[in-house]
């Protein structure tokens, strides 16, 4: 029986599409996007995270898309997005050059877009920091839960007193190749427990447990030993769009200090918000904060200021 990866309705059920299509990567992977919205509309493009698939943003979605093009793409071996067999294929570089593909296919030659991503989507924007065919299009940035270095040391999903004992069994947990099995009440409270708020309503712990579960097995593993080892603060000094960060107080998988460490040393900051309270799935636990936040940027500079990379850089 086919596993059901995302909720079929209520305001977390994945819109319908536009159009799709499939994006080639530099390595040949092939990538999904959906494009939602009016063709012309200015465009937003949104990267999901580790686990997810583009049903992660389907409140972004639904908000978003009558007045802009939203462009969200599922990143490799997630949602319909091709898996590599090789675990050579699982990497930063495969995270920044997929991105490359994605708007390469999707967006105008030096077309302003505004950049979101979450989690591992947010690692991938800093990844891809320094790529032409990543710069000509950041008109803006918006990382929402996420981290630069140091993920696995400073995650408190256990709660162990920071040191070597709780980084090896952290590492552990969060790359085992267990499957995780159908979503049942136990698995909806341990989900919550690691990757959201104490207040966050069942049916948005539902939302995430069934994309989350739906994630295959290896794919989850592979990208668990990717972040693991993730270096990326060349990256974050190396993002010059104007760039805003979201984070939640309670987020276990990526503490707020990776947000305020990011923050600190972004070249052109917004201001880093804290949604007291809230864990790590921001998107799904506080959607009217995130959309809202993404508005902004896309009016001021898309919409009212589009602006050249070189204007953006300060050249």
């Amino acid at each position: 029986m086919t596993r059901l990866t995302h909720v079929r309705s209520g305001p977390y059920a994945p819109p319908v599409p536009a159009h799709e299509l499939t994006a080639v990567s530099a390595d040949g992977a092939r990538v999904h996007v959906e494009v939602h919205g009016p063709e012309h509309a200015p465009a937003i493009v949104l990267a999901h995270g580790w686990t997810c698939s583009t049903a992660f943003w389907a409140a972004q979605i639904r908000a978003l898309a009558d007045s802009y093009r939203v462009i969200a793409y599922d990143q490799r071996g997630h949602g319909r997005s091709e898996a590599p067999l090789e675990a050579a294929g699982y990497g930063t570089r495969a995270l920044a050059d997929d991105l490359e593909a994605v708007l390469a296919a999707t967006l105008a030659p030096g077309e302003p877009a505004v950049l979101v991503g979450h989690s591992m989507g947010g690692m991938t924007l800093m990844a891809a920091a320094g790529r032409p065919g990543v710069r000509d299009h950041a008109a803006a940035v918006l990382l929402c839960s996420t981290g630069g270095s140091r993920l696995v040391a400073e995650s408190t999903v256990l709660p162990l007193r920071a040191g070597g004992v709780r980084t090896w069994l952290t590492r552990r947990l969060l790359g085992s190749r267990a499957p995780l099995g159908p979503v049942t009440p136990i698995a909806r409270r341990l989900l919550k427990y690691a990757t959201m708020g104490p207040g966050s309503a069942p049916e948005r712990v539902e939302v995430c447990a069934r994309i989350v579960h739906g994630c295959p097995r290896v794919v989850r593993y592979r990208w668990a030993h990717v972040l693991d080892e993730l270096h990326l603060e060349a990256g974050v000094a190396g993002l010059a769009a104007p760039t805003a960060v979201i984070a939640g107080t309670a987020d276990r998988l990526t503490p707020v200090v990776q947000a305020r460490r990011i923050a600190a040393a972004l070249p052109h900051c917004l201001g880093l918000t804290e949604l007291t309270g809230v864990g790590h799935m921001t998107p799904v636990e506080a959607p009217e904060v995130v959309t809202r936040r993404i508005t902004e940027l896309a009016e001021r500079y898309v919409v009212r200021e589009p602006v050249s990379r070189q204007e953006r850089e300060g050249a």
